[in-house]
């Protein structure tokens, strides 16, 4: 059974896909529980310094002494009571003025609280009475502000600073990234694994329908053995519907496989037994007309063409029969006489005997220096260039040059006619080695062929000769130039050779 189909997470594969899609999932996850969490961290530290906030307050209020300010220059009472964090803001407001304002400062080892400036004063100078607010104080940065009235026309703001919780949300989102990262990275780690993991049983599902695609169902008797493992094929799970699915069409492929080959196979045996059958009635019917032409006595001259006519068409027939009978030996599969074969002389004899049946085209040669030798049935092969020649004589006009050459393109041997004629007409082009096909209505007949002395199977031979022996035939054709091209595989042995002398002679390319 074939391998399995690659699992590389190809652009388009769905493995790649689905990991895409876990690691994209992941990675939206771990953003949302990270900013969730910062947001959370963040509401618990501002509550603390709230109540941070709400203690310095009272602290304040315990040293305020009854609004005692004392002089000019002096901090507000209550900002150095002991408790009060570093970095505690008081501001005291009389008149909506600010009166006095201190920020109790680190200054070597002790606290002392030093003035605030005039930008920090009016920029809390618009924050009335109530709940704590967050605020940006130039040269101090973020604070948690509170403000309250003691008595009418005074009054307090207390503010502390919010660098620890700024440190603290800045550790954690760092601490959140970090471990985000490693969550998306593990998940394409894993998910990879897992998803190919699952994948497996559609992967030999794949498999398996690959292997019966590279399959030869076009002909001949075809053995579908190939089947999903029924550990893949249960209805419990989707890919194993699927190849249920898969196995019950390769079931109906068999069938109709099954079916067609022994329709074939009858098409064959009947065709086959009906040429055996026909060769010795074409024979007597030849046999009497030529008997009847030759014994001398006066026949009326209607009666003696109609005798001549019987005779031609019975060689016609005897001919297609013959064609047909090869044709059904060859689909059965040929017993082919392998042999080294030498193409030179063969193709010398070939071209020798078009010569001699067409003298009205004109037939040249282009060969090798050296022999080229291919394993090949000697028979058939000449009746491939055979029938490639008389192809060429048939379907052209008198004065047709027809071009034989033979070349060596590394490991084949390749055989090519070429004619200067009109060309394959471009709707029967890509058929023309199908069985019955003409190219009369262009391709012109040699004078004095007769009328449907085509048969429509020497291409058709061609191809099945020419695929028995594991080569390849093709046809370029266009006004002015047709040309076959016969490729073969050459005998492992076979060397050009050095020497002249063992070069059959040649026409050397030139016309006759």
């Amino acid at each position: 059974m074939a391998g399995a189909p690659s699992t590389r997470s190809g652009r388009g594969s769905l493995t790649r896909r689905l990991v895409l899609r876990v690691v994209v999932l992941v990675a939206l996850i771990a953003a949302l529980l990270s900013l969730f969490t910062a947001l959370a961290t963040r509401a618990l530290l501002t509550d603390q310094v709230d109540d941070q906030l709400a203690a310095a307050q009272g602290r304040v209020m315990r040293g305020d002494a009854r609004l005692s300010y004392g002089g000019p220059g002096e901090p507000p009472p209550g900002i150095d009571l002991p408790g009060q964090p570093v970095g505690t803001l008081l501001i005291v407001y009389v008149g909506g003025q600010a009166a006095r304002g201190s920020v109790l400062a680190e200054s070597r080892r002790q606290a002392r609280p030093t003035s605030v400036s005039v930008q920090v004063a009016e920029r809390l100078a618009g924050i009335g009475p109530g709940r704590p607010v967050t605020v940006e104080l130039p040269d101090l940065g973020r604070y948690r502000y509170l403000s309250w009235r003691p008595v009418d026309g005074v009054q307090f703001g207390v503010g502390l600073p919010l660098t620890g919780v700024d440190a603290v949300l800045a550790n954690l989102i760092t601490v959140e990234i970090i471990l985000s990262l490693i969550a998306v990275g593990a998940a394409a780690i894993v998910g990879q694994t897992l998803i190919e993991r699952s994948l497996r049983p559609l992967n030999r599902v794949a498999a398996t329908a690959q292997q019966v695609s590279q399959l030869p169902l076009d002909r001949g008797e075809v053995a579908l053995a190939v089947r999903v493992p029924p550990a893949d094929a249960n209805a419990d799970s989707e890919v194993g519907r699927v190849g249920l699915a898969l196995n019950h069409l390769l079931a109906n492929v068999e069938e109709a496989l099954a079916t067609r080959q022994a329709s074939e196979t009858k098409v064959r045996q009947f065709v086959a037994d009906a040429s055996h059958e026909l060769r010795n009635p074409l024979a007597a019917i030849r046999g009497y007309a030529e008997l009847t032409r030759r014994s001398g006595e006066t026949v009326p001259p209607d009666t003696a063409y109609a005798i001549s006519r019987v005779e031609s068409e019975a060689e016609r027939m005897s001919r297609l029969v013959e064609d047909l009978l090869l044709l059904a030996r060859l689909d059965a599969g040929p017993a082919l006489d392998i042999q080294p074969t030498d193409l030179n002389p063969m193709l010398i004899d070939a071209v020798s005997d078009a010569r001699a049946a067409g003298p009205d085209h004109i037939w040249s040669l282009a060969m090798p220096d050296g022999l080229i030798t291919v394993p090949a049935d000697p028979y058939r092969l000449h009746q491939v260039v055979a029938n490639l020649l008389a192809n060429a004589r048939t379907h052209t006009p008198p004065g047709t040059t027809v071009l034989a050459s033979l070349a060596a393109a590394g490991d084949r041997a390749l055989i090519t006619v070429t004619d200067d004629g009109p060309g394959i007409p471009p709707d029967i082009a890509d058929r023309v080695f199908e069985r019955f096909t003409r190219a009369d209505s262009s391709r012109v007949r040699a004078a004095g062929a007769s009328a449907g002395a085509s048969t429509g199977l020497g291409l058709a031979i061609v191809a099945a000769v020419v695929e028995a022996h594991h080569g390849t035939v093709g046809v370029e054709s266009r006004p002015g130039e047709t040309q076959f091209v016969v490729g073969l595989p050459v005998a492992p042995q076979n060397q050009s050779l050095d020497d002249p002398e063992s070069t059959p002679p040649s026409d050397g390319g030139q016309p006759s």
